[in-house]
């Protein structure tokens, strides 16, 4: 697929202004002769933003405050144009903003209410990452990368920033055949280029690459390089339905398609002889390494899928209803290996050859047979089968095994009744049911970083919630559930030979890993919610909510339990008629208690405290501003202990280092606003916004010290940050 003009989306709009500028006035004119209706807005206007681009990259990632790239300027500029024929109902809608940003977007709606309406769409969308890279890699972000090793060492190296443009296309068309029957129809593409952080790395030896020497004295058998992937993709997607709609029956018959294309195949890096070793110091690669790492790395392949539903609902006797979907859609990647610049496929296999069926049956009933009683069933079945061919690939040149199928067969059911028992109690009592089988294990693969497979998963729950109103101005209620996981038996995979079921699980290693998805669980939640308006003035929300998982595996290792802590207050209050106040505040914590083999215990916490307050007020007929201060701070805590497999070396570093350190995000914004109205055509616009925030995520930056790969590329962010931005803007109504 030819690679977009990267000037084209500039150029489109710059043809779109002029059509509009040459446009509107023929409108203005037949406006008068024929009793139409046209409005035309244009707002203009300019912002600023104090401090270099390092100090807002974090708030810069998707240009959220119009500017133009990393500019300490922009240039607000849109429109918002409307045609109304009064006769025939028939309704023009053209706006545009951000015209003049990366950020640009443009839509038209043609429209007649009840027969028909045509819609189209332009927007591009920049994200640019927020580290910065100091490399010495030549062509990052290509195809054909070349690694090269910084002598001078870390930070020596040329400074980068990654980024990634989007441009989306749209179009829509939907007709009323007559008053029971509907056609819909909606297109849309979306090209991306440029590149995202990735990054690739080896350890030697490894039970993968037997050939592949360890780290020496003298070697460097393990390294970790920087290679950012090259984006050039597009992804289209057709949405085509028929709706019918009749007395009692309602049906949609729906087709939806969603193709991807990546220009960009394979990457294809240059590797040197010599990396850093563990200490830092440059050393040649130990034997069979260099091969490896110079080895194309294959990219997400084009692949494509096709659904066709049935949807609708059908009135029954007796207030009920009965609502259900049936699905069916195949998901296929066939992407040629040769033609990828990809060597070594099997004899006689010259692609994956994936194929997905999917299939979905779903059937839901609502019936109240007494005016205080509702009664809800669902029941709804899914199967995943995969049809791909399984053939044997060699990994690394030494060890061949198969690819692995991954069928999925999900059962699921939930019945709910639902009673009125006084106008102002209100009972529900509710059972599901999730079962989940995964098929049989590929007897031909290989199955690596688990002790233990399960293919039958159950689980079931039970809900029950009382809501009561104790006025006309207080409500509240209290929900409480639980639910309980288990399965078949544990089943130890064989490198190339299938899986064992284990009866006794006993006969496991005692640092033997289980799956926390897999293992036993039960989980137990609680919630509670008021609201309460004592009088027009005032209102209040409050919500708290609860839970615990436990886990039960035959291991310590793992995930063992979680527990979620949270509750939030939302208020609002009329100060008058002209002024209104609003704020908010919620706090959160989540656990997670785990433990690797031979290794740490890690207790995890994770804090979460947001509040806001805002006001917005009339002082005049012709002024209205209005302002929020806002406040984030996220914290993770990994209290860490130590393993009795742990060996000496663990606990030297535990004790020398202290364990992993925190992590904080903690943001505080105030922003004030205005709009002040000139005179019927003009209208004055202002925004001021000031930010701090800091972030000291140490996987990049440790207290000052960057994280090295193996040939000195590092990547930083300033981890304190503060912003000021200040935006004007004019808008005149024609």
């Amino acid at each position: 697929m030819k690679k977009a003009d990267s000037s084209f989306p500039f150029q489109r709009t710059v043809i779109a202004l002029a059509v509009c500028a040459v446009f509107v006035p023929v409108h203005a004119q037949s406006t008068d002769e024929n009793a139409r209706k046209s409005e035309l807005s244009v707002t203009l206007g300019l912002g600023g933003v104090s401090g270099g681009a390092e100090n807002r990259s974090i708030f810069n990632q998707y240009n959220i405050l119009g500017l133009n790239g990393a500019s300490a300027y922009g240039i607000p500029l849109g429109f918002d144009y409307s045609l109304h024929d009064p006769e025939n109902s028939n309704a023009i809608l053209f706006r545009g903003a951000h015209l003049l940003t990366d950020s640009r977007e443009l839509e038209w709606v043609w429209r007649d209410p009840g027969e028909w309406k045509f819609t189209a769409t332009y927007g591009e969308l920049v994200h640019t990452n927020p580290f910065t890279i100091n490399t010495g890699l030549a062509g990052a972000g290509s195809t054909t990368p070349q690694v090269v090793h910084l002598p001078g060492g870390v930070g020596t190296g040329n400074d980068t920033q990654l980024q990634t443009k989007r441009t989306a296309f749209g179009l829509g068309f939907n007709k009323w055949i007559s008053p029971a029957l509907q056609f819909e129809v909606d297109l849309k593409s979306e090209n991306k280029d440029g590149s995202i952080l990735y990054g690739t790395g080896m350890n030697c030896p490894s039970g993968l690459a037997p050939g592949c020497g360890g780290t020496t004295g003298i070697a460097a058998g393990w390294a970790t390089l920087m290679l950012p992937e090259p984006v050039n993709s597009n992804t289209s997607q057709i949405d085509a339905r028929v709706n019918y709609s009749a007395e009692k029956l309602r049906l949609s018959l729906a087709y939806y398609g969603s193709f991807y294309r990546n220009n960009n195949s394979t990457m294809r890096p240059g590797v040197p002889g010599a990396l850093n070793g563990p200490l830092g110091n440059l050393l040649p690669l130990s034997a069979g390494f260099q091969p490896i790492l110079n080895l194309p790395q294959a990219l997400a392949p084009d692949n494509q899928m096709n659904q066709f539903s049935l949807t609708g609902s059908y009135d029954l006797p007796a207030r009920s209803r009965a609502n259900f979907k049936l699905s069916y859609a195949k998901a296929t990647q066939n992407q040629d290996f040769a033609s990828s610049g990809l060597t070594g496929a099997p004899a006689g296999v010259s692609n994956l050859g994936g194929e997905v069926d999917s299939t979905l049956a779903w059937l839901g009933l609502t019936s109240r047979p007494i005016p205080k009683l509702t009664l809800q069933a669902d029941l709804r079945y899914a199967n995943r089968d995969d049809k791909t061919p399984i053939a044997p690939y060699t990994l690394y040149g030494t060890s061949t095994y198969t690819n692995q199928r991954l069928p999925e067969e999900r059962t699921s059911g939930k019945l709910q009744a639902m009673y009125q028992f006084t106008s102002d109690y209100r009972g529900t009592l509710g059972v599901d049911y999730l079962g989940i089988d995964r098929g049989a294990l590929t007897q031909t693969s290989k199955v690596a970083g688990v002790s233990a497979l399960r293919q039958q998963t159950d689980e079931t729950g039970v809900h029950a919630e009382l809501r009561r109103s104790l006025s006309q101005n207080f409500s509240g209620a209290i929900r409480v559930s639980a639910s309980q996981r288990d399965g078949s038996n544990w089943m130890r995979p064989n490198a190339g030979a299938g899986a064992t079921e284990v009866t006794d699980v006993s006969t496991f290693s005692p640092t033997a890993i289980f799956m926390p998805t897999l293992a036993d669980r039960k989980q137990e939640k609680v919630k509670l919610f008021a609201d309460w308006q004592p009088d027009e003035k005032l209102a209040l929300q409050f919500s708290a909510e609860g839970g615990t998982n436990k886990y039960s595996m035959p291991s310590v290792y793992a995930l063992q339990n979680t527990r979620l802590s949270l509750f939030s207050l939302d208020m609002t209050y009329a100060l008058s008629d002209t002024w209104n106040l609003n704020g908010y505040a919620s706090w959160g914590q989540q656990t997670q208690n785990q433990a690797r083999a031979a290794g740490a215990v890690v207790a995890f916490e994770n804090t979460n405290i947001a509040a806001g307050l805002g006001v917005t007020g009339k002082p005049t007929g012709k002024l209205e501003v209005g302002g929020n201060l806002t406040y984030v701070n996220d914290k993770n805590v990994y209290a860490q202990t130590l393993d009795t497999y742990a060996g000496s070396d663990s606990a030297a570093l535990l004790a020398a280092s202290g364990g992993v350190p925190d992590i904080t995000f903690r943001q505080t914004a105030l922003r004030l606003f205005g709009k002040y109205q000139v005179d019927k055509q003009g209208t004055l616009g202002f925004n001021l916004i000031f930010a701090q925030v800091m972030s000291n995520d140490w996987a990049w930056n440790n207290s000052g010290t960057p994280y090295a790969y193996s040939d000195n590329t590092s990547l930083n962010i300033k981890q304190s940050q503060t912003l000021t931005y200040l935006g004007v803007t004019y808008t005149y109504k024609f």
